[in-house]
Protein backbone atom coordinates (compact mmCIF):
# COMPACT_ATOMS: atom_id res chain seq x y z
CA UNK A 1 0.00 0.00 0.00
CA UNK A 2 1.21 3.15 -1.10
CA UNK A 3 2.39 6.15 1.42
CA UNK A 4 4.29 8.94 1.70
CA UNK A 5 5.27 11.31 3.96
CA UNK A 6 5.74 15.69 4.76
CA UNK A 7 6.92 17.80 7.05
CA UNK A 8 6.49 21.11 8.20
CA UNK A 9 8.13 22.85 10.70
CA UNK A 10 7.13 25.68 13.45
CA UNK A 11 7.61 29.16 13.53
CA UNK A 12 9.06 31.67 16.01
CA UNK A 13 8.82 35.53 15.96
CA UNK A 14 11.94 36.89 17.57
CA UNK A 15 10.57 40.44 17.33
CA UNK A 16 7.83 42.58 15.98
CA UNK A 17 4.57 40.89 16.40
CA UNK A 18 1.45 42.69 16.30
CA UNK A 19 3.53 46.36 14.92
CA UNK A 20 3.88 43.97 12.01
CA UNK A 21 -0.02 44.26 11.44
CA UNK A 22 0.95 47.78 10.72
CA UNK A 23 3.53 48.13 8.22
CA UNK A 24 6.56 47.64 10.56
CA UNK A 25 8.89 45.03 10.72
CA UNK A 26 9.27 41.82 12.28
CA UNK A 27 11.52 38.84 12.52
CA UNK A 28 11.01 34.94 12.37
CA UNK A 29 12.54 32.05 12.24
CA UNK A 30 11.89 28.18 11.42
CA UNK A 31 11.99 25.35 13.89
CA UNK A 32 12.88 22.14 12.24
CA UNK A 33 12.77 20.26 15.16
CA UNK A 34 9.60 21.04 16.19
CA UNK A 35 7.21 20.10 13.56
CA UNK A 36 4.09 18.72 11.71
CA UNK A 37 4.21 15.52 9.69
CA UNK A 38 1.52 14.76 7.37
CA UNK A 39 0.76 10.99 6.37
CA UNK A 40 -1.24 10.13 3.39
CA UNK A 41 -1.83 6.30 1.84
CA UNK A 42 -3.98 5.20 -0.28
CA UNK A 43 -7.39 4.15 0.81
CA UNK A 44 -10.13 1.59 -0.61
CA UNK A 45 -11.72 2.19 -3.37
CA UNK A 46 -14.75 4.92 -3.31
CA UNK A 47 -14.34 5.82 0.31
CA UNK A 48 -12.81 9.44 -0.61
CA UNK A 49 -10.68 11.50 1.30
CA UNK A 50 -10.20 10.75 4.97
CA UNK A 51 -8.91 13.09 7.65
CA UNK A 52 -7.72 11.78 10.83
CA UNK A 53 -5.90 14.21 13.57
CA UNK A 54 -5.16 12.08 16.72
CA UNK A 55 -3.44 14.78 18.48
CA UNK A 56 -6.83 16.22 18.72
CA UNK A 57 -8.94 13.09 18.52
CA UNK A 58 -11.03 14.82 15.36
CA UNK A 59 -12.12 12.74 12.25
CA UNK A 60 -13.09 14.40 9.01
CA UNK A 61 -14.38 13.44 5.49
CA UNK A 62 -14.15 15.82 2.61
CA UNK A 63 -17.66 16.12 1.35
CA UNK A 64 -19.35 15.18 4.39
CA UNK A 65 -17.25 17.29 6.96
CA UNK A 66 -16.35 20.62 7.71
CA UNK A 67 -12.75 21.15 8.59
CA UNK A 68 -10.12 24.46 7.80
CA UNK A 69 -7.82 21.15 6.34
CA UNK A 70 -11.08 20.11 3.92
CA UNK A 71 -11.68 23.63 2.66
CA UNK A 72 -7.61 23.72 1.91
CA UNK A 73 -7.49 20.08 0.22
CA UNK A 74 -10.45 21.32 -1.53
CA UNK A 75 -8.63 24.58 -2.68
CA UNK A 76 -5.69 22.29 -3.92
CA UNK A 77 -7.88 19.83 -5.61
CA UNK A 78 -9.44 22.93 -7.33
CA UNK A 79 -5.73 24.52 -8.33
CA UNK A 80 -4.91 21.18 -9.91
CA UNK A 81 -7.93 20.56 -11.53
CA UNK A 82 -8.03 16.84 -9.79
CA UNK A 83 -11.17 15.02 -8.66
CA UNK A 84 -10.91 13.95 -4.73
CA UNK A 85 -9.21 10.57 -4.71
CA UNK A 86 -9.33 7.82 -2.22
CA UNK A 87 -7.20 8.87 0.54
CA UNK A 88 -6.31 8.59 4.09
CA UNK A 89 -4.65 11.75 5.78
CA UNK A 90 -3.08 11.43 9.15
CA UNK A 91 -2.05 14.69 10.86
CA UNK A 92 0.79 14.82 13.71
CA UNK A 93 1.95 17.50 15.30
CA UNK A 94 4.90 18.45 18.01
CA UNK A 95 3.61 22.47 17.74
CA UNK A 96 1.55 23.51 20.36
CA UNK A 97 -2.14 24.81 18.97
CA UNK A 98 -2.60 28.55 19.20
CA UNK A 99 0.55 29.13 20.92
CA UNK A 100 2.12 31.34 18.33
CA UNK A 101 4.31 29.07 16.97
CA UNK A 102 2.09 28.47 13.44
CA UNK A 103 0.59 25.52 14.11
CA UNK A 104 -1.86 26.13 11.49
CA UNK A 105 0.15 27.11 8.65
CA UNK A 106 2.75 24.37 9.67
CA UNK A 107 -0.51 21.28 9.04
CA UNK A 108 -1.47 23.36 5.89
CA UNK A 109 1.85 24.04 4.71
CA UNK A 110 3.09 19.85 5.19
CA UNK A 111 -0.60 18.90 3.77
CA UNK A 112 0.06 21.18 0.56
CA UNK A 113 3.62 19.64 0.33
CA UNK A 114 1.93 15.92 0.94
CA UNK A 115 -0.76 16.73 -1.99
CA UNK A 116 2.53 17.49 -4.19
CA UNK A 117 4.35 14.50 -3.64
CA UNK A 118 1.36 12.37 -4.15
CA UNK A 119 0.15 13.78 -7.18
CA UNK A 120 3.95 13.70 -8.47
CA UNK A 121 3.90 17.81 -8.82
CA UNK A 122 6.59 20.00 -7.91
CA UNK A 123 6.03 23.30 -6.22
CA UNK A 124 7.84 26.34 -5.69
CA UNK A 125 8.10 28.04 -2.38
CA UNK A 126 5.85 30.95 -3.75
CA UNK A 127 3.28 28.06 -4.65
CA UNK A 128 2.79 26.72 -1.42
CA UNK A 129 3.10 30.06 0.66
CA UNK A 130 0.07 31.01 -1.70
CA UNK A 131 -1.80 28.03 -0.78
CA UNK A 132 -1.19 28.14 2.82
CA UNK A 133 -2.36 31.91 3.19
CA UNK A 134 -5.82 31.08 2.06
CA UNK A 135 -6.02 28.18 4.83
CA UNK A 136 -4.64 31.45 6.76
CA UNK A 137 -7.37 33.81 6.00
CA UNK A 138 -9.78 31.49 6.91
CA UNK A 139 -8.49 30.79 10.26
CA UNK A 140 -7.18 33.98 11.09
CA UNK A 141 -9.35 36.75 9.11
CA UNK A 142 -6.30 39.13 8.44
CA UNK A 143 -2.91 37.30 8.84
CA UNK A 144 -0.05 38.92 8.51
CA UNK A 145 1.45 36.42 6.22
CA UNK A 146 4.34 35.73 8.29
CA UNK A 147 3.61 32.81 9.42
CA UNK A 148 2.90 31.20 5.32
CA UNK A 149 5.84 32.72 4.21
CA UNK A 150 8.87 31.34 6.73
CA UNK A 151 7.35 27.76 6.84
CA UNK A 152 7.00 27.42 3.54
CA UNK A 153 10.08 29.17 2.55
CA UNK A 154 11.69 27.45 5.65
CA UNK A 155 13.91 30.03 6.30
CA UNK A 156 14.64 32.88 8.66
CA UNK A 157 13.15 36.16 7.33
CA UNK A 158 12.30 39.93 7.60
CA UNK A 159 8.77 40.91 6.78
CA UNK A 160 7.47 44.13 6.25
CA UNK A 161 3.68 44.64 5.19
CA UNK A 162 3.58 47.97 2.82
CA UNK A 163 0.37 50.09 2.12
CA UNK A 164 -0.96 50.04 -1.55
CA UNK A 165 0.59 52.55 -4.34
CA UNK A 166 -0.97 55.91 -5.13
CA UNK A 167 -3.70 53.99 -7.48
CA UNK A 168 -4.35 51.73 -4.42
CA UNK A 169 -3.63 48.36 -5.84
CA UNK A 170 -1.96 46.20 -3.58
CA UNK A 171 1.93 45.93 -3.21
CA UNK A 172 3.17 42.77 -1.99
CA UNK A 173 5.71 42.87 1.09
CA UNK A 174 8.69 43.45 1.50
CA UNK A 175 10.53 40.29 2.71
CA UNK A 176 14.23 38.86 2.57
CA UNK A 177 16.11 36.05 4.13
CA UNK A 178 17.53 37.30 7.77
CA UNK A 179 21.61 36.95 8.37
CA UNK A 180 22.50 34.97 11.72
CA UNK A 181 25.92 34.72 12.56
CA UNK A 182 25.83 32.33 15.27
CA UNK A 183 23.27 30.12 16.87
CA UNK A 184 20.94 31.37 19.59
CA UNK A 185 20.08 28.90 21.97
CA UNK A 186 16.36 29.69 23.09
CA UNK A 187 13.85 28.33 25.81
CA UNK A 188 10.27 28.31 25.09
CA UNK A 189 7.38 27.89 27.22
CA UNK A 190 4.00 27.45 27.02
CA UNK A 191 1.40 29.14 29.34
CA UNK A 192 -0.85 26.51 28.68
CA UNK A 193 -3.35 29.38 27.87
CA UNK A 194 -4.73 28.66 24.25
CA UNK A 195 -4.29 32.07 22.16
CA UNK A 196 -6.58 32.91 18.72
CA UNK A 197 -4.42 34.98 16.70
CA UNK A 198 -7.65 36.64 15.62
CA UNK A 199 -8.69 37.88 18.95
CA UNK A 200 -5.43 39.33 20.05
CA UNK A 201 -5.13 41.17 17.39
CA UNK A 202 -8.84 42.54 17.08
CA UNK A 203 -8.05 43.51 20.59
CA UNK A 204 -5.70 45.30 19.67
CA UNK A 205 -6.92 47.02 16.83
CA UNK A 206 -9.47 48.18 18.94
CA UNK A 207 -7.23 49.74 21.60
CA UNK A 208 -5.65 51.48 18.85
CA UNK A 209 -8.65 52.83 16.99
CA UNK A 210 -9.13 54.59 20.58
CA UNK A 211 -5.87 56.14 21.02
CA UNK A 212 -4.07 55.94 17.49
CA UNK A 213 -1.34 58.51 18.14
CA UNK A 214 -0.06 56.23 21.63
CA UNK A 215 -0.05 53.23 19.59
CA UNK A 216 1.11 54.30 16.63
CA UNK A 217 4.33 55.41 19.00
CA UNK A 218 4.46 51.61 20.41
CA UNK A 219 4.87 50.35 17.41
CA UNK A 220 7.02 52.71 15.84
CA UNK A 221 8.81 51.74 18.90
CA UNK A 222 9.06 48.12 18.11
CA UNK A 223 10.03 48.50 14.62
CA UNK A 224 13.36 50.52 16.42
CA UNK A 225 13.73 47.37 18.37
CA UNK A 226 13.39 44.62 15.68
CA UNK A 227 15.65 47.08 13.96
CA UNK A 228 18.46 46.33 16.70
CA UNK A 229 17.49 42.51 16.77
CA UNK A 230 17.86 41.83 13.32
CA UNK A 231 21.73 43.53 13.90
CA UNK A 232 22.32 41.34 16.73
CA UNK A 233 21.32 38.43 15.05
CA UNK A 234 23.39 39.42 11.57
CA UNK A 235 26.67 39.96 13.99
CA UNK A 236 26.15 37.16 16.24
CA UNK A 237 25.85 39.47 19.91
CA UNK A 238 23.20 37.03 21.29
CA UNK A 239 23.38 39.11 24.39
CA UNK A 240 22.18 41.97 22.66
CA UNK A 241 19.45 40.18 20.85
CA UNK A 242 18.53 39.58 24.75
CA UNK A 243 18.25 43.27 25.64
CA UNK A 244 16.20 43.54 22.30
CA UNK A 245 13.89 40.91 23.71
CA UNK A 246 13.28 42.43 27.15
CA UNK A 247 12.47 46.03 25.44
CA UNK A 248 10.17 44.45 23.04
CA UNK A 249 8.28 42.54 25.69
CA UNK A 250 8.01 46.02 27.83
CA UNK A 251 6.18 47.10 24.60
CA UNK A 252 4.08 44.27 24.07
CA UNK A 253 2.69 44.43 27.79
CA UNK A 254 2.39 48.51 27.14
CA UNK A 255 0.09 47.51 23.89
CA UNK A 256 -1.92 44.79 26.34
CA UNK A 257 -0.98 41.59 25.20
CA UNK A 258 0.94 40.10 28.48
CA UNK A 259 -0.85 38.65 31.76
CA UNK A 260 0.01 38.56 35.10
CA UNK A 261 0.98 34.33 34.30
CA UNK A 262 3.33 35.88 31.19
CA UNK A 263 4.63 38.48 33.76
CA UNK A 264 5.70 36.00 35.80
CA UNK A 265 7.15 33.89 33.68
CA UNK A 266 9.58 36.34 31.85
CA UNK A 267 10.65 37.72 35.31
CA UNK A 268 11.48 33.95 36.17
CA UNK A 269 13.55 33.04 33.01
CA UNK A 270 15.43 36.60 33.17
CA UNK A 271 15.68 36.20 37.29
CA UNK A 272 17.37 32.46 35.90
CA UNK A 273 20.09 33.95 33.87
CA UNK A 274 18.20 34.57 30.71
CA UNK A 275 19.57 37.53 28.61
CA UNK A 276 16.06 38.44 27.84
CA UNK A 277 12.57 36.98 27.43
CA UNK A 278 9.43 38.15 25.54
CA UNK A 279 6.03 37.03 24.30
CA UNK A 280 6.67 35.44 20.91
CA UNK A 281 3.28 35.22 18.73
CA UNK A 282 -0.50 37.12 19.76
CA UNK A 283 0.41 36.98 23.68
CA UNK A 284 -2.41 36.89 26.21
CA UNK A 285 -1.67 33.25 26.18
CA UNK A 286 0.27 31.22 23.97
CA UNK A 287 4.36 31.12 24.44
CA UNK A 288 6.92 32.54 25.54
CA UNK A 289 10.66 33.02 24.72
CA UNK A 290 14.10 33.30 26.24
CA UNK A 291 17.25 34.04 25.06
CA UNK A 292 19.85 32.08 26.98
CA UNK A 293 23.63 30.90 26.85
CA UNK A 294 23.84 27.43 26.10
CA UNK A 295 25.25 26.97 29.85
CA UNK A 296 21.71 28.42 31.54
CA UNK A 297 19.20 26.21 29.39
CA UNK A 298 18.33 23.94 31.89
CA UNK A 299 17.87 26.56 35.40
CA UNK A 300 15.69 28.65 32.72
CA UNK A 301 13.97 25.51 32.43
CA UNK A 302 13.43 24.66 35.33
CA UNK A 303 12.95 28.31 36.76
CA UNK A 304 9.92 28.61 33.62
CA UNK A 305 8.41 25.03 35.04
CA UNK A 306 8.46 25.94 38.66
CA UNK A 307 6.82 29.48 37.43
CA UNK A 308 3.92 27.81 35.71
CA UNK A 309 4.69 27.23 32.55
CA UNK A 310 2.75 24.05 30.97
CA UNK A 311 5.36 22.58 28.69
CA UNK A 312 9.07 23.83 28.22
CA UNK A 313 11.13 22.77 25.03
CA UNK A 314 14.51 24.14 24.32
CA UNK A 315 15.75 24.76 20.89
CA UNK A 316 18.25 26.24 18.83
CA UNK A 317 18.41 28.66 16.14
CA UNK A 318 21.33 27.94 13.13
CA UNK A 319 22.82 29.92 11.44
CA UNK A 320 22.19 31.35 8.41
CA UNK A 321 23.73 33.47 5.60
CA UNK A 322 22.07 34.45 2.85
CA UNK A 323 23.76 33.34 -0.48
Amino acid sequence: MRTIHAHASAKLIIAGEHAVVYQRPALAVPLPDIRVTVQITAGQPQTGCQLHMPDIQRSARLGTDTDPLLELLSDILSAWQLSPPDIIITVQSDIPIASGMGSGAAVATALVRACAIWVGRILTPDEVAVLVFRSEQRLHGTPSGIDNTVIAYDQPIHFCRRGPLADGSAQPPLMYPLTIAAPVTIVIADTGVRSPTHLAVSGVRTRRSANPAHYDALFDAIGAVTSLAQAALASGDIALLGMAARQNQSLLAAIGVSTPLIDALVNAANTAGAYGTKISGAGVGGIIMAVVAPDKRAAVADALRNAGARTVMSTNIAPYLPA
